[in-house]
């Protein structure tokens, strides 16, 4: 590939160099979100700040770790998780935000994604559609137990990606409004937990790329039980989601050690 950075090693568009990162990475979706997460590492230091993408450096019981943002959709996040993969990262979690559909799922909930609906564009440029967008098992089971262990409800399950933020909360204006309303229609049948935009593309890549990917989402509130006047708080602190995230990483680097001394 063309280097368009004019220094060998520098990557782009996060502007960051092998060594500049850890191999555990947390990818919020919101730049201003970084500085929030790095508070919760031991001698956090801004490595980048260029476009979307910001990035610090920390500690977390002795293992270097590394937080850097997306930005809003699948092109941006798999251009981030392909750069710091170039620098050495191999287990990665998406930090985020969802939009509740299942009834179950409140304000304030956490969802641990399982599996993603590939209904964005930027996964099928890695895959054919036919191939899932699943998690790695290791990573999932870590963002479960981290839920559990800190007592936050929580509910693991598929959740939805597209690109269009505004053809999911107003689909019947959209000329397509058949194709988004049906197939939004299946996947309430289907049991999907929430809906987001970064999962399916991440997982896809980071099947591709051999590397370990999860994701755990704050849940804002839910569309459909607004739309069914049931209760609907509406949350935006996303302190809870950041702590799973980073009590999964914890327990990563603890079964990695243990992993590597037998």
């Amino acid at each position: 590939m063309q280097n368009y950075s004019g220094e060998e090693g520098l990557q782009y568009h996060l502007q960051i160099r092998p060594g500049d990162v850890g191999r555990y990475v947390i990818l919020p979706g919101d730049p201003k979100r970084c500085a929030k997460i790095a508070a919760h590492f031991d001698d956090p230091v801004l490595i980048a700040d260029s476009r979307e993408y910001v990035t610090y450096t920390g500690y977390l019981d002795g293992e270097k770790v590394s937080v850097t943002s997306t930005g809003i959709g699948g092109p941006s996040a798999s251009i981030a998780m392909e750069e710091l993969w170039r620098c050495g990262a191999d287990t990665f979690i998406r930090v985020g935000t969802c939009g509740g559909m299942d009834l179950d799922v409140k304000g304030g909930d956490i969802v641990v994604a399982t599996g993603a609906i590939r209904m964005e564009g930027t996964s099928k440029e890695y895959a054919p559609i036919e191939f899932p967008a699943v998690p790695s098992l290791e990573v999932t089971n870590a963002l479960v137990q981290a839920a559990r262990k800190l007592g936050y409800r929580y509910h693991a399950g598929v959740v939805q990606c597209k690109d269009a933020f505004y053809g999911q909360h107003d689909p019947q204006l959209m000329p397509v409004h058949y194709e988004l309303m049906n197939k939004w229609d299946a996947w309430m049948r289907l049991g999907c937990k929430a809906s987001e935009m970064e999962s399916a593309a991440l997982f896809i890549v980071g099947q591709y790329l051999h590397v370990r990917v999860g994701s755990d989402f704050l849940v804002m509130g839910n569309q459909e039980r607004n739309a069914r006047a049931l209760d609907n708080p509406i949350v935006h602190d996303t302190e809870s989601a950041i702590k799973v995230g980073v009590e999964a990483i914890r327990l990563l680097i603890r079964e990695d050690r243990e992993n590597a001394g037998k």
